[in-house]
């Protein structure tokens, strides 16, 4: 038997202290609270019909009620399918209908979907119940379906279970180091396995911080006037932290680590920070498939001393496995320093995707290794490199050309601030590098054109620059490069 949530009941025996603070209710929470709320949420979900095996939809802002949800599915074995609050109805509807929903946990009248709603009520205060003895679950007992982006077709749900998330819990809290002093701010939404994070913290009994909304110099802010000791962030938020050192001043002085990942981290832009606050970026690389660190790689602070190159996202964290296979054959293991596809294997990768057996056979193998479809290579420390994802890849005239690999050389150039490289459509050559830029003063085209010359082979080069004031991103983070070929395709 392993239920999840258990770590709450364990934690609740032995400190009474805040381990969750919403900013935005001004509102704390120990562990002892937080298993009478999800209890009280398990007992009305209960109530409702919902039993073990059965599929529920999470619709609500980042909060309190959304962790608590989830936390209280898992109580009682159901299997939570967390959404994200800017999805349509139509989106939600292909969720219901994929997964077969029973119910829909949310806070507004969901009428024109074919599920029901439990509308849940605020959850700052709570009847002084019995806490629900959890759901007798297994190892495999799926209690998550994780969602993809869809980057390529409809989103597949990853079958996540209890066991892939203790593994996931435990891996992320031996990265982190976190005791019951530390402070953890959790900037990651809560439909997305960065949650697991916070989980995390939850787990070591610190306090984790949560605040829906807000701009950088209140992220700032929340850091200093709290103590944060472990600091979640992204490759945008770390180029913020560089590119405003007057805003920042010492409000970074209490942290110990920050973490990156969902897209890569510029070297020049990693090793700045780095140079300038001694901050160890925990440079993390995982997928929803894996729940972020579970089954993955990271850099560590004692990594810094052979970090110099500032590119690595690290070795594997416990009981996980790394290797390089050829795109085309996965039974073709690559060696050191050869670039193929990223194969992962360890005891939090997903079990499949939800009704979706063709998938599972092409990503899924049999002898365990999940097929990532990012490419990378390990170096002769076995230190995994990522140089792109293999569906971003560029082929142009049969010459492989990675994003990534192009965006890190002409960032470098004076005048740019953000740059993003994709592909656009060529009737002869199959496909052509194109890049956005946002510039830093004025728009030097020309300049970035010339430098492109001087530093990339000739395939490599952009043939058109854009200009443009935002990059589209998944929640702000995650580059989304489809987007801009239909901003910029005409």
């Amino acid at each position: 038997m392993i239920n999840v949530t258990t770590f709450l009941d364990a934690n609740a025996c032995r400190l009474d202290k805040p381990v969750y603070y919403c900013i935005d209710r001004n509102k704390r929470y120990s562990s002892r609270d937080i298993l009478g709320i999800i209890s009280e949420i398990g007992r009305n979900l209960m109530k409702l019909g919902i039993e073990k095996g059965d599929r529920v939809l999470i619709y609500l802002p980042n909060g309190p009620e959304y962790l608590f949800s989830l936390l209280a599915l898992w109580r009682i074995g159901a299997v939570a399918i967390p959404t994200n609050r800017i999805y349509t109805e139509s989106e939600l509807q292909y969720f219901i209908d994929d997964s077969d929903a029973k119910l829909i946990i949310t806070d507004e009248n969901m009428e024109n979907l074919s599920s029901d709603c439990y509308l849940i009520p605020l959850m700052d205060e709570y009847t002084d119940a019995p806490i629900l003895e959890a759901c007798n679950t297994s190892w495999d007992d799926i209690c998550q379906l994780q969602y993809t982006s869809g980057t390529t077709g409809k989103p597949k749900g990853a079958m996540l279970t209890h066991g892939n998330w203790f593994s996931a819990i435990q891996n992320e809290c031996d990265v982190l180091k976190m005791n019951h002093n530390s402070v953890m701010f959790c900037i990651y939404p809560m439909a997305h396995v960065g949650i697991s994070w916070a989980i995390a913290a939850l787990r070591s009994a610190a306090l984790c911080i949560t605040k829906s909304k807000y701009t950088f110099e209140e992220y700032l802010d929340i850091i200093f006037e709290n103590h944060v000791t472990h600091a979640t962030g992204m490759p945008p938020v770390i180029h913020s932290i560089v590119s405003n050192p007057e805003l920042v001043g010492n409000k970074l002085y209490t942290v110990e680590s920050i973490i990156s990942g969902g897209g890569p981290l510029h070297k020049e832009i990693w090793k700045k920070f780095y140079k300038k606050y001694g901050i160890a970026v925990l440079n993390a690389y995982g997928l929803s498939e894996t729940i972020v660190i579970g089954t993955g790689t990271v850099i560590r602070p004692e990594d810094y001393a052979f970090a110099d190159k500032f590119e690595s996202v690290g070795h594997p964290v416990c009981f996980s496995e790394v290797k390089i296979v050829d795109p085309e054959n996965p039974e073709i293991e690559l060696d050191r320093n050869e670039a193929g596809e990223i194969a992962l294997r360890g005891p939090s990768t997903a079990i499949g995707y939800w009704n979706k057996p063709e998938a599972n056979k092409k990503t899924f193998l049999e002898n365990g290794w999940f097929l990532t479809g990012d490419i990378g290579f390990l170096d002769d420390d076995n230190r995994l490199f990522i140089t792109d994802r293999k569906k971003d890849m560029i082929i142009m005239s049969g010459w492989k050309i990675y994003p990534t690999e192009v965006e890190e050389v002409l960032i470098k150039h004076e005048s740019v601030d953000e740059i993003a490289v994709f592909s656009f459509p060529h009737e002869h050559r199959g496909e052509i590098p194109v890049a956005a830029v946002i510039w830093k003063d004025e728009e030097d085209v020309d300049g970035l054109l010339e430098y492109a010359r001087e530093n990339l082979a000739r395939y490599k080069i952009p043939r058109e620059i854009f200009t443009t004031k935002e990059l589209p991103r998944v929640n702000g983070w995650k580059l989304l490069r489809k987007d801009l070929r239909k901003m910029f395709l005409k």
